[in-house]
């Protein structure tokens, strides 16, 4: 492993993690940039004027999302709260002031339901704290355009549009016609983008609001990017003299966003897509031929461009299934925790995109290792992953012991 960096959580005691399950708040976001990380220390020890810093960074979303302003915020969810609050009230202070209480205001927020997910807590709760409620349009896996636009009233405030790999990846409506519907009953639409990589394209299909996550691909801090129309920025900004004050971001969150967005302008992610591919050629070849695995490079599924590596366990043939050997790493030293939101499915994926120098192949190890274990034992227990996260959610509920 590669040890020129210090490592602060040994002083901690906390587990030395490898990170190959992609940029996930509960792992700690992303590596961050040097120079969010220069631009965070440098103004730590200095007083600054939030509002005139965040102007600042009002214009570095602006150029960098093709929008008119834009503003920092406490994370991606926060922005949806915020976001949602401002097209709620407006500019009224009187309004903001009240919040959450919206009687006799519009209140209502569409979501396809295909897109009422969790991204560690419910999405509809985002919308929720700004005190809407949440009308869901069509099913799980269908949503039409007759229906949202049956279901735009006089009490329609706003509508939310979630891109996500969580989310329905079919049968949804895509965001252009969905903004269009909405554009034309006068609904301003906000799009969660949280973990997407391009600023610009989405406001660009119709979006009047779009949301992103600093502390993913962009590599900087903790926060929440909110970009769009000047108005219904600054309603949503104006939400951190009222709801949003819980929500705050602080001055290092402010500065090390705007120099994370700035380093994305220069960043040579050519470079970095072919360091990703030789990450997953190795884990390609390393597992290709294992007894009761089947390996595959697969493209991202909201059109991100990079690859993970997709690996299919048969419990049959491996002994174990993909679920018991995704906790065996996870408990193993190092811990290396894996993409497992389609475990029940046979299978996880390997994201490149947060590995330090050496870590590809401790991670091949690894897997290699639980593989030669689990050889000849006898068929994994299909009630397993359900024991898994009974133990894991009972671990939750007794923090913080």
């Amino acid at each position: 492993m590669h040890n020129d960096r210090s490592d602060y959580r040994k002083k901690l005691g906390l587990r030395a993690v490898i990170n190959v399950s992609g940029t996930m708040t509960a792992l700690g976001g992303s590596i961050v940039v040097p120079q969010a990380r220069e631009a965070i220390g440098a103004i730590l020890p200095e007083f600054v004027e939030i509002n005139d810093l965040q102007r600042k960074a009002s214009q570095t979303i602006a150029r960098l999302c093709g929008a008119e302003a834009g503003f920092v915020t406490a994370s991606a969810s926060a922005g949806i709260t915020v976001a949602v609050a401002g097209a709620i009230t407006g500019t009224n202070l009187a309004r903001i002031y009240r919040l959450p209480d919206t009687d006799g205001l519009k209140n209502e927020v569409l979501i396809q339901y295909g897109h009422s997910v969790s991204y560690g807590a419910p999405v509809q709760q985002a919308i929720r704290l700004a005190g809407a409620r949440v009308i869901s349009i069509g099913t799980v896996n269908r949503a039409d355009l007759p229906e949202l636009a049956g279901n735009i009233s006089d009490s329609t405030a706003a509508a939310l549009y979630v891109v996500s790999h969580h989310t329905q990846q079919f049968g949804q409506i895509p965001l252009g016609e969905f903004a269009a519907v909405c554009r034309e009953r006068g609904v301003p639409v906000i799009a969660d983008l949280a973990s997407e990589y391009d600023l610009s394209g989405f406001l660009a299909q119709g979006a009047d609001v779009a949301i992103y996550s600093a502390h993913k691909f962009l590599g900087g801090p903790t926060a929440g990017i909110v970009a769009g129309g000047k108005e219904l920025i600054r309603s949503a900004y104006l939400q951190n003299m009222g709801i949003g004050r819980g929500m705050k971001v602080g001055k290092e969150g402010i500065a090390g966003t705007i120099a994370a967005l700035e380093a994305w302008e220069t960043r040579d992610h050519h470079r970095i897509r072919a360091t990703e591919r030789s990450y997953l050629e190795l884990w390609l070849q390393a597992f290709s031929g294992q007894k009761g695995v089947t390996v595959s490079i697969v493209e991202d599924p909201t059109d991100n461009p990079l690859d993970r590596l997709k690996l299919q366990v048969d419990p049959h043939q491996c002994g174990l299934s993909a679920w018991q050997l995704a906790e065996s790493l996870a408990q193993g030293d190092p811990p290396v925790i894996v993409r497992d939101h389609e475990i029940e499915r046979g299978w996880f994926y390997l994201d490149p995109c947060n590995l330090h120098p050496g870590e590809v192949e401790i991670v091949s190890e690894a897997i290699l290792a639980v593989l030669r274990d689990a050889d000849g034992q006898s068929k994994a227990d299909p009630e397993k992953l359900s024991e898994i996260r009974a133990r894991k959610m009972e671990a939750t509920l007794r923090w913080p012991d």
